[in-house]
């Protein structure tokens, strides 16, 4: 007898088979969904793409503007390095600085550099007495003059500016910088226009170098000692002519002075070291009762100038 909703033989093996094929198009289904979904489209990948470029161009000058900040204080810091080692090379050498220029104002034998030439003037015999052979020694860094072609240092190292580059081109500069390296620094050339700043009481043999007596400076707070140098021959004289020779002494003019870092929002400047050790930076360093950039100008301010000549009070030939 067949009770009222009893289940036949027959519909056992149907029920569960109908069942099943609806599961499995049921989960193809779900699959199939979230495998589309688990997909960019063509419009989620551009709006992407805008978020990001939105935020590189948010970052970036705050990243650029970072590392401007650090050069620029890395700058400073081995400008005071400096300091420290002129303070150093004075206590030793009886009160005296050494001079201005080196031999990059000379052509001395390779095979010998510390060879002075025999009967030269007191003027070529200070060169041999530079000071960016004889200060880096006193903190244990080898002296210009050692090092040989394509072998200065460069950016990464205690002698020059964080930011140092040399244009590279033919033609560009009176000289080859990556042979016989350049000068991101440059002491004051003032400081040798004035008689009493390198001529020694005793001669040019008492004791060399013996040029400045840094005792003697009238206002050592406000004399330049050194100064961030141009490099770049097209920003010569104040952008208004080139400079070919940009980098290539040791010793130059305020005329030389580059603008290369930036100061909070300020517009570019350049790093000062002074004759007490501190670092300063200024936009510029020409003033205008200097008058006008010009070649009249390229030997430096007024001799009365308390900013560039140690001994403004007595001034050359007084």
């Amino acid at each position: 007898m067949v009770r009222f909703g009893a289940v036949r033989d027959e519909d056992v093996t149907a029920v569960p088979a109908v069942f099943f094929r609806q599961r499995d198009m049921l989960g193809k289904a779900h699959r199939g969904s979230r495998e589309a979904g688990g997909a960019f489209t063509l419009v989620e990948l551009l709006v992407a793409i805008s978020i990001i470029a939105l935020l590189l161009a948010v970052l970036l000058p705050s990243l650029s503007s970072a590392r401007a900040r650090a050069q620029q204080t890395t700058c400073a810091a081995r400008l005071r390095q400096w300091g420290v080692a002129f303070g150093v090379y004075e206590i030793d050498n009886r009160g005296f600085w050494p001079h201005c220029d080196g031999l990059d104002r000379e052509d001395p034998d390779p095979s010998n550099p510390d060879r002075v030439p025999p009967g030269a003037p007191p003027w070529v015999v200070a060169n041999w007495h530079g000071w960016m052979d004889k200060v880096p020694p006193v903190l244990g860094y080898k002296a210009w003059r050692y090092y040989g072609p394509y072998e200065h240092p460069g950016a990464d190292t205690f002698y020059q500016c964080p930011t140092a580059e040399a244009i590279a081109g033919k033609g560009i500069y009176t000289y080859k910088p990556e042979k016989i390296g350049f000068f991101s620094y440059a002491m004051n050339a003032c400081l040798e226009l004035d008689e009493a700043t390198w001529r020694p009481p005793g001669g040019v043999d008492w004791p060399m170098p013996s040029f400045l007596g840094a005792a003697r400076i009238v206002c050592p707070q406000r004399v330049v000692l050194l100064f961030d140098q141009l490099l770049d021959p097209r920003r010569g004289f104040g952008g208004e002519t080139q400079y070919r020779s940009a980098g290539r002494y040791a010793g130059s003019y305020p005329i030389a002075f580059a603008a290369r870092h930036a100061h909070g929002r300020e517009k570019l400047g350049g790093n000062l070291l002074y004759c007490d050790g501190h670092v300063g930076w200024r936009a510029t360093v020409w003033k205008d009762s200097w008058g006008p950039w010009d070649v009249e100008h390229q030997q430096g301010p007024p001799r009365d100038d308390p900013n560039w000549y140690p001994y403004p009070v007595y001034g050359a030939g007084r």
